[in-house]
């Protein structure tokens, strides 16, 4: 197995490809930031926050870049013909996005294989197709399932794997408080990947007390495994 673990600034992954939001959308959501600030008490016009409506404007514009990207435009003919047939991972990918729920970020790491059918992407579009998908509200259900789906329609591979570990502060900050779990989704798909992860045993598998790690394995046919 051949593992990556690229040393891609976050921030130059963040930045590129991304289109601003319309015209007048951000002085939208400027006055939405000075309303919400009115609304909770505050006096948006002081000092402090005078200038925070723009500010949090535009970092929204920037948290949600996602939805204005596309996976064919970053990957942008990057994918290569091969002959490798081991399995290709590249792990430790930082990852930010927001709880669809609360709006409130969730932080932690993606761990991405696959299986090449002839064809390998390069290993910078792997992460950035993570923040395509990471950049947008999110479930992390979902956020892990929309990067296998995006790798195998554009490499069409013989089995991708997805693990994303991430700390949720809508749980951290709020409701329950639990401040040192880090919940981990796993999604495989396609058979050949699949009887490798579900053939593991349990026990490299597990993960320890403090984390809930829930483990999917969808076979080509649409049958699913524990």
């Amino acid at each position: 197995m051949r593992t990556f673990d690229p040393e891609i600034e976050t921030e130059d992954r963040l930045s590129r490809y991304a289109e601003p939001l319309p015209p007048g959308q951000l002085g939208k959501l400027t006055k939405i930031y000075r309303d919400l600030l009115d609304a909770i008490g505050e006096d948006s016009t002081r000092q402090g926050l005078a200038k925070t409506p723009a500010r949090a404007a535009r970092a929204m514009e920037f948290l949600t870049q996602g939805y204005r990207q596309s996976v064919e435009e970053i990957v942008n003919d990057a994918i290569f013909d091969s002959d490798a047939s081991e399995i290709i991972l590249v792990k430790d990918i930082e990852l930010y996005s927001m709880c669809e729920h609360h709006l409130l970020p969730f932080i932690g790491r993606a761990h991405v294989a696959y299986i090449p059918n002839g064809k390998v992407i390069g290993l910078s579009k792997v992460a950035r197709i993570v923040d395509v998908f990471a950049r947008r509200l999110q479930i992390q259900e979902n956020l892990t399932t929309q990067i296998a789906e995006s790798l195998m329609d554009c490499l069409e591979p013989n089995g991708v794997a997805v693990v994303v570990e991430a700390k949720h502060l809508c749980m951290m900050m709020r409701g329950q408080g639990r401040r040192a779990d880090t919940f981990g989704i796993s999604v495989a798909s396609e058979r050949m990947i699949v009887g490798r992860l579900c053939q593991t045993p349990l026990k490299k598998r597990a993960v320890s007390q403090r984390r809930t790690t829930s483990i999917g394995c969808h076979a080509s046919d649409g049958q699913q495994t524990a």
